[in-house]
Formats: structure tokens, C-alpha cells, sequence
């Protein structure tokens, strides 16, 4: 906190985060915020696939912004020119510069609509790629169910953790152990979602009247989460850290950051992917075994890990997972 007040410098991070050309669009009369990064088409061979990352929480756009050289420029990061992107990659709604939905829940497949209107009808991208993570990975496998015909392939480092079971697949026995070890973790975690999903008003007005707390909020989740092992700033900087939490502080969205969360009982079962699906795991999913991944995702053409990093893992290893994401769709093109 005496970091924030004293040594951070805001403006510097304005124009970080300027460096990435931003806009917003009008859908239905919702306001979207997303950066959009587009391959330099020039240099020979590169013919880019259009790519929409979507973060979760508490997390905003930043945690992405990594990637965006990465892919945009391979050359410039020891890959080939066939492998770049065009990226986008948009605010959810409720975050940041984004508008909530004017009426109706706001769950994953309400957003994986609008990000496929905003690729085709704003952006014009005829088909295009997706990858998220946390709240975003359930709006990229709506995506790639929901929208088969402009998505070529989804990627994703939290694959679906609620498949529908159906009694002619039974579970095997990797699956039973990996269930029932999920059972078997102590339940210390979850106080935020219960009261995110219950009282998100009254804990809203307490993180918009705090920057002490609202830190403290944001930050525990950097800790708990990342592959930090308790020392969070082995894995994230203060900058980075007060880059998110003030975009939180002076966009005074962090209640309706809590939306997905009250609306998430509305949200209905994943529907099978049927477009090719890439998965990486972490630490924090070791033990998910493929068979499980198979429930949720038919044509599952790549998979990789348990490997580095954790729950932000564009921030955490964001070289790993430009590498996964340009060997994934290197044969999609």
C-alpha cells in the first residue's frame, strides 16, 4: 500500500497499456472495450489467423497483454512468420471499460455470443481462433459449441471441470480418482465465491470504498493462485499487480466483476466441442485426466502438461503458452 501511494507510477502504466491500440463498440447498445493487435501482413509468408483471448477474475485485459508481441511478431520471439495472429482480446462485461448486459443473467454463453459478433459483424473476421482461461475458458468452449462455423479451434488451461455424465460412458478409474481427490480437498477456498454469488452488493460497497481492501481482495487471489508457492512477487511485480487493482479502483467495477458469479446457477450445461480443442494443464489441474477432457471436448488435438505456471498463466509463462498457442493452430491455418 505505501508502494501505491508513494512509488507507483500510474501514468507510466497508461502509456504501457496505450501501447496496445484499444477501442469500443456499440452491440446492442452494449458498450465493448477490447485491444486489437493486428500481424504486420507485409512480411512474406505470414497469412494471420484472427485470435480472441478472454480473461477471468480478478483479473482484467492486462493479464493477456504478454501474449500480444508474442503472437503478433514470432519472428521477433524465435518462431516462424506462418504462425502470427491478429489478437484481440476484449474486457468482459463488467470489467473495466465494458457495460453489463441492460437486462438478462450474464453467464458464458450470453458472452460467447457477443464475442462472436464482435470478431464477424464488428471486426469482419470470417472465422477465427479463442482461447481463455478461468471465466474466460467457459466462454471459449461456448464459443467453439455454440458458433462451430466461424471458430476453427479453442485452447484453454482450465478445461471444463463440469461435463455432463451420461450413464452409457461409465467413469474409469482414473477419473474416479481424480473425482474423488477433488472431494477430498479441504474447502478453505471458496468464502469469495460464496459471497460473490450470495451478497455482491454489500461486499462491493466495502472494495469501492477501500483501495486497502480492495488490494487485499484482488492480490490474495494472485497469491493462492499463481505457481508463486505463497511469494507472489516471484511471480508477479507490484507494478503489475497495481496496474490491475487500479484498474478496478478507478473503473469502480469490482461489484459488477461479481455479475458471472450471482448469475452462474443460470448458467446452462456446456454443450460437447466439436471444433479441435487444445488443452495445457497446470499444477492446479494435475491429475485431469484426458478421458475427463473427452466428456466436453470431442476432437481434442492437442494436449500438454501438467506443466509450469498456474491459474494466470499468460502472466505467469506467457513464452509456454505462445508456444502451445502457435503449435495448436500451426495446422488449423
Amino acid at each position: 500500500m505505501a508502494y501505491w501511494r508513494d512509488g507507483f507510477d500510474w501514468p507510466a502504466r497508461e502509456r504501457d497499456l496505450n501501447a496496445v491500440p484499444q477501442f469500443t463498440a456499440e452491440i446492442d447498445g452494449q458498450r465493448v472495450h477490447f485491444l486489437h493487435a493486428r500481424a504486420d501482413e507485409s512480411v512474406p509468408g505470414r497469412a494471420p489467423v484472427p485470435l480472441i483471448l478472454t480473461h477471468g477474475w480478478p483479473s482484467s485485459f492486462v493479464e493477456l497483454l504478454p501474449l500480444v508481441a508474442r503472437l503478433t511478431d514470432p519472428v521477433g520471439h524465435g518462431g516462424d512468420p506462418v504462425d502470427a495472429f491478429d489478437v484481440v482480446i476484449p474486457s468482459l462485461p463488467g470489467f473495466a471499460f465494458s457495460d453489463l448486459p441492460a437486462e438478462g443473467p450474464l453467464t458464458p454463453p450470453v458472452v460467447a455470443d457477443l464475442w462472436a459478433r464482435l470478431m464477424t459483424d464488428v471486426l469482419g473476421y470470417r472465422r477465427f481462433g479463442a482461447y481463455g482461461g478461468d471465466i474466460g475458458s467457459h466462454v471459449t468452449g461456448f464459443l467453439g459449441a455454440r458458433h462451430p462455423d466461424r471458430v476453427l479451434g479453442i485452447h484453454t488451461h482450465h478445461p471444463n471441470l463440469h461435463p455432463v455424465l451420461d450413464d452409457a460412458t461409465p467413469l474409469s478409474a482414473a477419473e474416479q480418482a481424480y473425482l474423488a481427490a477433488r472431494r477430498a480437498e479441504p474447502s478453505t477456498d471458496g468464502g469469495y465465491a460464496a459471497i460473490q454469488s450470495t451478497r455482491p452488493d454489500t461486499l462491493a460497497a466495502a472494495l469501492i470504498d477501500s483501495p486497502a481492501g480492495l488490494a487485499a481482495w484482488i492480490v490474495e487471489k494472485y497469491r493462492a493462485w499463481g505457481d508463486c508457492h505463497g511469494d507472489v512477487e516471484s511471480r508477479f511485480s507490484k507494478d503489475t499487480l497495481l496496474t490491475i487493482s487500479t484498474l478496478y479502483w478507478a473503473t469502480a467495477t469490482i461489484g459488477t466483476s461479481f455479475r458471472s458469479y450471482f448469475d452462474d446457477e443460470q448458467t446452462p450445461p456446456m454443450p460437447r466441442v466439436d471444433v479441435p480443442t487444445g488443452i495445457v494443464l497446470t499444477p492446479e489441474d494435475r491429475g485431469y485426466p484426458r478421458e475427463y477432457a473427452e466428456r466436453s471436448y470431442r476432437d481434442i488435438r492437442r494436449w500438454t502438461g501438467p506443466t509450469r505456471g498456474g491459474h494466470f498463466l499468460a502472466l505467469e509463462e506467457p513464452g509456454l503458452l505462445a508456444a502451445e498457442l502457435r503449435a495448436f493452430f500451426r495446422p488449423l491455418r
